[in-house]
């Protein structure tokens, strides 16, 4: 490993307008999380929701690879993985810090155990034609600990879920298309700017409706049943700032007048 790449930050972000494109980058360790990883990912993750200016995140990995998990090396030495300022935001500074803006992972290559993991964190994914997602950890006396075993039965019918980690079998793409775990498949080469096409569309919409939407439906699962008063509260009280923003009238003058919206996110 030269200098450069000794010194290079673990992970990278990029504004491309609206949108903060958030690069693991370890491509000679095949985005392997370490502790240097974790940190970087989770400030810029704090950037992103701190800066009224980025919309969207996209996160991808350096090289040929999404990510590979946990830094084995790192875990050898008795190192830990997690940001040791922030260990609450858990595995790579991400699947366990909540974000109110739209992520999206664009998994370019591979994606194994904690790669997954990281893509269950994000709210939608574009996948390379020629990668693989899953979670082997048991063939390794492990449990995929970072979110796999609380995501994916969520998001996939559990059955699936359930056979995907019991076995440690890989899941191709046009599994992960048919079972709805990402949201296309694209060759390797078009992945990043699938993704970025995505989160521009995203931006485009009101910036306060697109996070109030989020938070309604990351919170639902805590506040029960879609009968349940509680979810209906939670719907409601998010619902209220956002009719009585500027935005919501912007939209309707907007749509009135046949122009495009100007949203300033008040």
């Amino acid at each position: 490993m030269t200098i450069a790449e000794q010194s290079a930050p673990a992970a990278l972000l990029e504004r491309h307008g609206a949108v903060a494109l958030i690069t693991l980058n370890r491509p000679r360790a095949m985005n392997a999380v370490n502790a240097a990883l974790s940190t970087a990912v989770g400030a810029a993750l704090d950037e992103l929701a701190s800066d009224p200016s980025l919309r969207v995140g996209v996160i991808t990995g350096a090289g040929r690879a999404f990510s590979a998990g946990a830094d084995l090396k790192e875990l050898a030495a008795g190192r830990s993985v997690h940001d040791p300022q922030h260990p609450e935001r858990g595995f790579a500074g991400i699947v366990r810090h909540f974000v109110d803006k739209p992520l999206i992972a664009a998994v370019n290559g591979f994606a194994l155990g904690g790669g997954t993991e990281i893509l269950l964190t994000c709210d939608m994914a574009v996948m390379s034609d020629e990668a693989e997602l899953g979670l082997p950890e048991v063939t390794r006396g492990l449990v995929a600990a970072a979110g796999g075993l609380l995501r994916l039965h969520r998001q996939i019918p559990p059955k699936v879920a359930a056979r995907a980690v019991f076995t440690g079998d890989p899941i191709d793409a046009d599994d992960a298309l048919q079972w709805g775990l990402v949201n296309e498949v694209v060759p390797a080469d078009q992945v990043l700017g699938t993704a970025l096409t995505l989160a521009e569309r995203i931006a485009e919409n009101a910036p306060l409706a697109v996070r109030a939407s989020k938070r309604i439906m990351a919170h639902s699962n805590e506040v029960g049943s879609d009968w349940h008063e509680a979810a209906w509260a939670m719907n409601e009280e998010e619902f209220a700032t956002v009719r009585t923003s500027q935005d919501a009238r912007e939209g309707a003058v907007a749509f009135a007048e046949k122009r495009r919206p100007a949203w300033t996110g008040s």
